[in-house]
């Protein structure tokens, strides 16, 4: 089929192909023209009317692909603007994996990202506007390195009452994130060091980019392994600090014993050690209360972290920190050598959210849909794995024999997932962990969106079921 794009200033053939239906047929044709490039970033797509005529088939189909591919992130549309392609990001032809990096998968399960489509606008929109109606001029000017203290006070209200932090306002400091927060606290940990460096003991497994974090900031990393009962405190030694997720441990989903919490802090006040907790989606807990933040437990040997990213969302960039009263001064200098202060109209906005309820309405529909889904999960993998993990946040972990087989079947579902092997701290140059750790696919809740939800979970059993 030929030129049908001709009324919108471009020719291309196009032949569906009818195997799977004429949605899934065209489905798949318009998604090969946008992978192959033979439909550049910004063209305008025909209306769906015009495309149904054209190809002799219903509105609805048309409307159903087009729909799906803007799910997927291959189209934008926009009202005023009609549907056109998407910018995807661009990869170097010759670094190496280049070509695998460039497919867009077609279902995303991979973990850390929000489902950014719940971003409450409207609320936001509305604390904003009050938010810049009731600010003083002087806001409009350099601040405090601390953040404003408005967002200082709603949160100081917010974490205690929600989180079980102790946290008064002028111990606490807003960044642009937990790896703006990360980062200071390693160069005054590393400035204060006697040997020289500081040493930061992480979890293992973890995030390998928050390892790079601090090495990158001066530190030098040390591995505390993880086990069912969360980060083992006999394996820090004579480490500066501990980084920790006691809420839902990333990866594995763990959450911290309570024994395990008793021997942190004990280490922490008999070392003079410092504990560095990430609370990333500690809100989110399904089959009953939150557990408190560990910060609690020790305020005074406790960093507590914590950001929007995952409520609201990554583009926000806010986050913050609750210190240690004898940390605050010398964070507070490292923000200002930093970036100065974090942007305020948006700490401002965040501020009126909170106090307003609308941030913990949209935190409990956040958690109602995330429950959802992992039920939606746990319902189709039924007796074809075991899933760890998921009694809180955002992700699960899915054991499986062999990641390599695993992933390769993903990828011809179009189906990405996270890996457990490359979280290991001895991972090698090909992101497998030592020999005999556990192996798994690392399972987010966040995305694709909702609904394309079911459809990621079919492939993803399909690909554990022919293991």
């Amino acid at each position: 089929m030929n030129d049908f794009w001709s009324g919108v200033g471009v020719d291309l053939h196009l032949e569906p192909d009818p195997g799977g239906g004429r949605r899934v047929g065209l489905e798949r044709a318009l998604r090969d023209a946008v992978r192959d490039g033979r439909l550049a970033p910004g063209t305008r797509l025909p209306a769906t009317r015009r495309l149904a005529t054209e190809l002799g088939v219903s509105r609805g189909t048309a409307k159903a692909a087009y729909d799906q591919l803007v799910a997927e992130g291959y189209l934008t549309a926009q009202q005023g603007s009609g549907t056109q392609v998407a910018r995807l990001p661009s990869v170097d032809a010759e670094a190496p994996g280049a070509a695998a990096r460039a497919r867009v998968p077609r279902f995303d399960l991979r973990p850390g990202s929000p489902d950014v489509g719940m971003f409450p606008a409207a609320a936001w929109l509305r604390s904003l506007r009050r938010a810049i109606a009731t600010a003083p001029s002087l806001a409009y000017d350099y601040g405090d390195p601390r953040g404003r203290i408005e967002l200082r006070t709603a949160l100081s209200g917010y974490l205690g009452r929600a989180r079980g932090v102790i946290a008064p306002p002028e111990r606490i400091v807003i960044t642009s994130g937990y790896v703006q927060g990360l980062a200071l606290l390693t160069r005054v940990l590393d400035a204060a060091a006697v040997r020289g460096v500081a040493e930061v003991a992480m979890e293992d497994p973890g995030l390998p980019f928050h390892r790079e974090v601090v090495r990158h900031n001066g530190g030098r990393v040390v591995p505390v392994r993880v086990d069912e009962r969360g980060a083992r405190a006999e394996d820090l030694g004579d480490a500066a600090a501990v980084v920790v997720t006691p809420a839902h441990q990333y990866p594995t989903g763990v959450t911290l014993h309570p024994e395990r919490r008793r021997a942190l802090t004990d280490w922490a006040r008999a070392r003079g050690g410092l504990i560095v907790e990430d609370d990333y989606d500690g809100e989110f807990r399904y089959d009953r209360q939150p557990v408190g933040a560990l910060q609690g437990m020790a305020p005074g040997q406790v960093v507590y972290l914590g950001t929007a990213s995952k409520t609201l969302g990554p583009a926000l960039r806010l986050g913050w920190m609750v210190l240690p009263p004898h940390l605050v001064d010398a964070v507070a200098d490292a923000k200002l050598h930093s970036d100065h202060h974090t942007e305020t109209i948006g700490q401002l906005a965040l501020a009126e959210l909170i106090d307003s309820h609308a941030y913990d309405r949209h935190v409990r529909a956040c958690r109602l849909r995330y429950r959802r889904r992992r039920d939606q999960l746990l319902g189709r993998l039924g007796a074809h794995a075991n899933v760890y993990g998921i009694a809180a946040g955002l992700h699960a972990l899915v054991e499986v024999t062999d990641e390599e087989t695993v992933l390769a079947r993903s990828e011809r579902e179009g189906l990405a997932v996270g890996r457990l092997g490359e979280h290991w701290h001895a991972a090698g140059e090909d992101g497998d962990g030592p020999a005999g750790r556990p192996q798994g696919l690392v399972v987010g809740y966040g995305t694709p969106r909702e609904r394309v939800y079911p459809e990621a979970l079919e492939a993803l059993g399909r690909v554990l079921e022919g293991a």
